[in-house]
């Protein structure tokens, strides 16, 4: 079985307009892993894989959390704090080197000189060497580590997460995940019914193997074994507080979101069907779909919708079709937390999709599948000067599971319109079960022999 990939999570924290998104930008931009978009998806990264001088973090900009972090400052800067203080492993705290020292920059670091973590403060916007003597102004705060810094320019702005990333514990230190069958995550924004889920599907099954430690934020995973199949609820503490339904509690939830999809094989993603879908359940989606989770969608509080008119239940799963539509592949199942309902449905679901996100395809038949796909559609013309040539695919491989990911090597990946892997993608999709599980296709280059 599967044992996930857990990142060391690297948290981009500070008040707002100190230029976090703009850093997290830079790191993101130049030196990513490889990992591919979604076509037909518009949204604001929050979470990237990045590779610091030969090890690869995830790095979260919390600025991502909440568009509108002017609102409530105090609670939105304790809200940060706290949440990088529970699951990060590494926190960057940004000030604004041109502003100067505030309240605000005072109060992150009192919160942050408690962390175990290892903490690096990055005086951010002083463009030039003569800037550098308003570093001495934010020695006062009292961190080891501090790098002037112009995420702008990319001045310094390597030094200073290399010099982090250099103190998080080497891959064989971090602490084991174990092997628990299906690791999956229950995820969502707040007062969708999260909580009330997971006591339903633990209390119904009657079968709880055990509680075993999980990371190293010493979360505890619930394991629940129904028909021979090991299945073990991923908890953060995401899971266990319920929160206020206001930008405040998703700023703490989306980190926790983080932490839990990247321990996770599939993502239970709870909409709540009764108060409609959100701009936050559809980012919440684009995360787990970006670490690479199956995904089934749960509309939550169905029993509300099916009390009301008749007419609503067919507007619901429109707006949720609408709203989801980049993640059309996955199922949908129509339950209540509260009164059971649906629920049954649930883990047979975690199955298919988990299977899905397994499978490998042999490469003799996945190439024929390519040949006959192309001939069916050929791809737009590439434009070689005054001349347009064809593109032609050559061959493709599988290069990896969780998501299922292929190497499709052709003479122009560059010309390659997005339309056009869509319609790749639809047609492996249509040939082969991978309902509920990301697909990934990498384009690479291969003259002709």
């Amino acid at each position: 079985m599967h044992t996930p990939r857990e990142l060391p999570i690297v948290a981009i924290v500070g008040r707002p307009n100190v230029g976090k998104s703009t850093l997290f930008n830079r790191y993101a931009g130049s030196r990513r892993a490889l990992v591919a978009d979604y076509p037909g998806i518009t949204r604001d990264r929050i979470a990237e894989e990045v590779d610091v001088d030969g090890r690869t973090v995830l790095l979260v900009d919390t600025a991502g959390l909440d568009p509108e972090a002017d609102a409530g400052l105090p609670a939105a800067v304790q809200a940060q704090a706290h949440a990088a203080l529970e699951e990060a492993d590494a926190i960057l705290l940004v000030v604004d080197g041109r502003a100067g020292r505030l309240p605000a920059d005072e109060e992150l670091a009192r919160l942050l000189h408690r962390a175990p973590q290892p903490v690096s403060l990055v005086v951010n916007k002083l463009d030039l060497p003569q800037h550098d003597s308003q570093l001495a102004e934010f020695l006062s705060l009292g961190f080891e580590r501090c790098h002037a810094v112009s995420a702008e320019h990319s001045r310094g702005a390597w030094e200073a997460i290399e010099a982090l990333a250099a103190l998080l514990p080497a891959r064989g230190e971090l602490d084991a995940v174990p092997d628990a069958g299906v690791r999956v995550a229950v995820v969502g924004r707040p007062n969708a019914g999260k909580s009330l889920l997971v006591n339903r599907l633990c209390g119904a099954q009657r079968v709880v193997v055990s509680d075993v430690p999980g990371t190293t934020r010493d979360s505890i995973d619930t394991r629940i074994e129904r028909e021979g199949q090991v299945f073990t609820l991923v908890d953060t503490a995401g899971l266990r507080r319920a929160g206020r339904r206001d930008r405040t509690a998703e700023r703490v939830s989306a980190l926790m979101t983080v932490r839990s999809l990247d321990r996770a094989d599939v993502a239970l993603i709870v909409v709540d069907a009764a108060d409609g879908v959100t701009e936050q359940d559809a980012r919440v989606c684009a995360l787990a779909l970006d670490r690479g989770c199956a995904c089934v969608i749960l509309a939550n509080k169905w029993d509300l919708v099916a009390a009301d008119e008749s007419e609503r239940g067919d507007r619901v799963r429109e707006e949720l079709a609408r709203s989801l539509r980049f993640a059309s592949h996955a199922p949908v199942i129509q339950i209540s937390a509260k009164t059971g309902s649906g629920i049954q449905r649930i883990f047979p679901r975690v199955q298919s999709v988990s299977r899905a996100s397994e499978l490998r395809i042999p490469t003799a038949e996945l190439n024929r599948w390519l040949q006959r796909t192309v001939a069916r559609h050929e791809p737009a013309m590439a434009q070689r000067g005054t001349r347009k040539k064809p593109v032609k695919f050559l061959y493709a491989a599988q290069i990896g599971v969780r998501p299922p990911s292929f190497a499709l090597f052709c003479t122009a990946p560059n010309e390659i319109q997005a339309s056009y892997t869509r319609f790749l993608e639809n047609r492996l999709r249509e040939e082969y079960d991978l309902d509920g599980t990301p697909v990934r296709l990498f384009l690479r280059a291969r003259t002709p022999d």
